[in-house]
């Protein structure tokens, strides 16, 4: 407990009484909690100020709308893993790479699924890491889809920095393959996030025709040579197709 931030636990213990009860008024957080009056008044404002809670207009809070986006997010990423693993597996049977599941957080991508290569040498990637959505095949076609605007506000505020030897850092030869990803409905990589690999990527989409994902497969660059890159393309795309469809995708 020592570790834990004070204010921290004790704003979250207030936002665990809403667990049980939908709506309290400040002087009920108070005899509920046990909290004494003039931490809970800061701490309430701070979670009002942020989007944690609301308050209607007989004074009771209740939990903001923030936490249905949340919400959201969650069940959403979690659909996709749940169903895009078994076409993950086929895909992974097909072509013997690894097999990677990412999908936008912020200005970043984050890896939510993988499947490890059935080469002796191990690419580094885990559930949880975080690349920038510039750098990558499967990243960069996430970024390639997003509307028009979004995806210009990102490309003029990012920093280009070199990650691999291959990593792209200018931002016209950046835009340049993000349109050619758009015109060929993919993404290819080498040696941007780690040296000596590629990967090939495609991105899946939702029934609204909005990217909410990228599958991608990576190894190493032997593995990827000219004469096989067709094949290899096509089956990543067809996976990502499967999906999107899942999703209502036409």
């Amino acid at each position: 407990m020592e570790s834990k931030n004070k204010t921290v636990v004790k704003s979250m213990e207030i936002l665990n009484l809403f667990l049980t009860y939908p709506k309290l008024s400040f002087n009920e957080i108070i005899q509920i909690s046990g909290i004494p009056k003039t931490s809970v008044y800061r701490m309430v404002m701070s979670l009002e100020e942020m989007g944690f809670l609301d308050k209607d207009r007989d004074g009771k809070y209740a939990l903001g709308l923030l936490f249905l986006q949340f919400g959201h997010l969650v069940s959403e990423r979690l659909d996709i893993r749940q169903v895009a693993l078994p076409i993950m597996h086929k895909l992974h049977d097909e072509v013997g790479e690894a097999v990677n599941l990412i999908v936008k957080d912020g200005k970043d991508a984050i890896y939510i699924e993988k499947l490890d290569t059935k080469q002796p040498v191990r690419l580094y990637t885990a559930i949880g890491r975080r690349t920038p959505l510039y750098a990558g095949a499967c990243s960069r076609v996430i970024l390639a889809y997003l509307p028009h605007d979004e995806k210009e506000q990102y490309l003029q505020e990012i920093d280009l920095k070199p990650i691999a030897s291959g990593t792209i850092t200018d931002k016209e030869q950046l835009r340049h393959v993000l349109e050619e990803s758009l015109k060929t409905g993919y993404s290819f990589s080498r040696s941007e996030l780690e040296n000596h690999t590629s990967a090939i990527a495609a991105p899946i989409f939702n029934y609204q025709g909005q990217v909410i994902a990228g599958i991608s497969i990576a190894g190493l660059d032997v593995n990827y040579q000219e004469d096989r890159l067709p094949q290899l393309i096509e089956k990543v795309k067809d996976a990502a197709q499967e999906i999107s469809r899942k999703f209502g995708y036409i």
